[in-house]
């Protein structure tokens, strides 16, 4: 059986249901929509179906009645030992033993493609994640982001879908500006000037570091004199001003100074280059890759934005109001309408998210997955509301916000800030704690709630570190080959196949049981865009491998068949180990 377990019984039951149908024996108006779940104890056998429950109160039968009819009704299974009736008329199936054991055989088989749905079988989407603004290092919270939207595009590419993972450059934002005026006035210091810093600039060392190589590159090109940057002014927050205010006075004032648009791009361009280049290597090290880091310039280069506000146009959802362009977006259920042209002629952001979404579809995607800080909550409704403007199937439209992580350590938080620079920056926490910790713990809850992130939990070596506990039962199915091989044993695949039927303990059992089920995790984390199903099902299989390690021995030294079958579902475990901390960007390493 090369389909999950849950597929096959759904199938069965369908049938049933149509067969019911087809012979007088219920009628009904429209299909209740129900569920199979695995049981919570093995006297109820392995799955349970809620069907009868359902059609109970539809057909005006009760419900145990309508599942004797079920029963009697479904097709003969190779896989289904047995079929009962329970409580109030659930209809339980147990699975037969041969079932069971050739999940060995099929993830020896299917290796790292075990538990894989066919490959492209389903839409080609695009997930657009982490995109934090390129005017820094990655900090922690980006770092959630990250784990969260790679894990998720790993799960869409494992259950069919085609999938591209894609990086938003916001090159073109006033946060950047912010970032340029600040590289230029600490270049201005390294050339000797002697200026007030703003209070609302980049006060992280590394744009120290992006003025000292800009300098480095041109020299006193730049300079201007103190007098010339700081006269006339407008006063700053701490001078009893409007920091806003004072920054944006800074910046037309460092453009004018340059003289040129190509002057005051080579500065712009020199903080972006170097941040975006960092950021790329963050990632990179955090094994988190992007296919594509697409610019927002390139929106109105390509024509995106304007195509877009052609639209929009077209449909009949824009209007002027004191010179202005805006969009209906109310029409569409979003709270107010929304500015796309500004009345000097200026495309707005909200715009640039239109032309964006556009972009999307216009490069053959069928569907689009954002992932967003918790922050850009408002974004939803405009999203949704631009995607109806402009002809678009809201549905093909999601976004998944991931709240913010907390660092603990000691117990005590760990404050940080983004504009002071005095922030816990992504590599830092690699450095502390390791990738592969750092990726399992900030999926171990769902992206909708806020992550507390010890520390020195993730650090410890012991049972409580769930990231370390599954890792160990991996190393230890390594460690029971060295044995083997120290004993002159050799695994033998053949062998372990022909006595597989040895594999009779409970503990075999419910390894054999988490290996069936892995197909339909992956399959449910995917839909859900849940890569916490996956982190909480590798410490159940880690729990039932530690248990079923300590309980029974393996390496039995009189009895060579079944030696053989043990170590073969051992493998199997290891297998589905590796491939399910793969999903979450996490090694499998064989020593621990």
């Amino acid at each position: 059986m090369c389909i999950a377990v849950k597929d096959h019984l759904r199938e069965l039951v369908l049938q049933a249901l149509l067969d019911l149908k087809r012979s007088g024996q219920l009628v009904l108006e429209v299909e209740p929509d129900f569920v199979i779940e695995r049981t919570k104890t093995r006297d109820h056998g392995d799955y349970a179906c809620n069907l009868a429950l359902l059609l109970a109160k539809p057909t005006g039968r009760k419900p145990r009645e309508v599942a004797e009819a079920i029963k009697a009704s479904l097709p003969k299974s190779q896989h289904v030992e047995k079929v009962e009736i329970a409580g109030p008329g659930f209809v339980n199936f147990t699975l037969n033993q041969n079932c069971r054991l050739g999940v060995i055989r099929r993830v020896a088989e299917q290796a790292e493609r075990y538990g894989w749905a066919p490959e492209e079988s389903r839409e080609y989407i695009t997930v657009e994640f982490v995109s934090a603004n390129p005017n820094g290092p990655l900090h922690v919270g980006h770092g959630r982001g990250a784990a969260y939207g790679a894990s998720v595009a790993n799960l869409l590419q494992a259950s069919g879908y085609k999938v591209q993972r894609e990086y938003y450059v916001n090159d073109a934002g006033r946060q950047m500006d912010i970032l340029a005026v600040s590289v230029w006035l600490r270049y201005l210091e390294l050339c000797g000037e002697s200026l007030r810093f703003p209070d609302n600039g980049y006060k992280g060392d590394y744009v120290i570091e992006i003025a000292r190589a800009m300098r480095a590159a041109i020299g006193d090109e730049f300079r201007h004199r103190a007098t010339e940057v700081q006269t006339d002014l407008p006063p700053d927050e701490s001078q009893g001003g409007d920091k806003e205010v004072h920054i944006d006075a800074l910046i037309a004032r460092c453009r004018y100074l340059l003289g040129t648009p190509e002057a005051y791009r080579k500065l712009f361009d020199k903080g972006l280059n170097w941040c975006l280049k960092l950021i790329r290597e963050d990632l990179h090290d955090f094994g988190v890759n992007h296919d594509t880091f697409f610019s927002e310039r390139s929106l109105a280069d390509e024509g995106y934005v304007q195509r877009a506000i052609e639209t929009l146009q077209k449909g009949g959802h824009l209007y002027e109001q004191e010179g202005a362009l805006w969009f209906r977006a109310t029409a569409f259920g979003d709270e107010k309408d929304r500015v796309v042209r500004r009345a000097n002629g200026a495309t707005t952001y909200f715009a640039s998210d239109i032309g964006y979404l556009l972009s999307k579809f216009e490069r053959g995607f069928e569907r689009a997955l954002y992932i967003f800080g918790a922050d850009h909550h408002g974004y939803i409704a405009r999203l949704k509301a631009a995607a109806q403007g402009l002809g678009l199937e809201p549905a093909r439209i999601e976004i998944q916000l991931v709240q913010f992580a907390v660092l603990f350590r000691g117990g005590e938080k760990v404050q940080m800030s983004t504009r002071s620079g005095q922030f816990v920056t992504l590599q830092e926490l690699r450095e502390d704690v390791g990738s592969d910790a750092a990726r399992f713990f900030y999926v171990m809850r769902g992206n909708d709630q806020h992550l507390d992130f010890d520390l020195d939990l993730a650090k410890s070596q012991s049972n409580e570190n769930p990231v370390y506990y599954i890792q160990y039962a991996h190393a230890r199915v390594h460690a029971l080959l060295r044995q083997a091989t120290e004993k002159h044993w050799t695994f033998n695949r053949t062998a372990a196949d022909s006595a597989r039927a040895r594999l009779t303990e409970p503990h075999e059992l419910d390894l054999m049981n988490e290996l069936l089920s892995f197909p339909e995790v992956i399959e449910s984390a995917a839909a859900n865009r849940a890569p916490q199903v996956i982190a909480n099902y590798l410490r159940e299989l880690a729990a039932a491998f530690h248990s079923y390690y300590n309980a029974t021995p393996i390496l039995v030294a009189d009895d060579e068949p079944l030696r053989q079958a043990r170590l073969g579902l051992c493998l199997a475990v290891r297998q589905v180990l590796a491939n399910g901390l793969a999903l979450l960007g996490v090694s499998a390493p064989e020593r621990m």
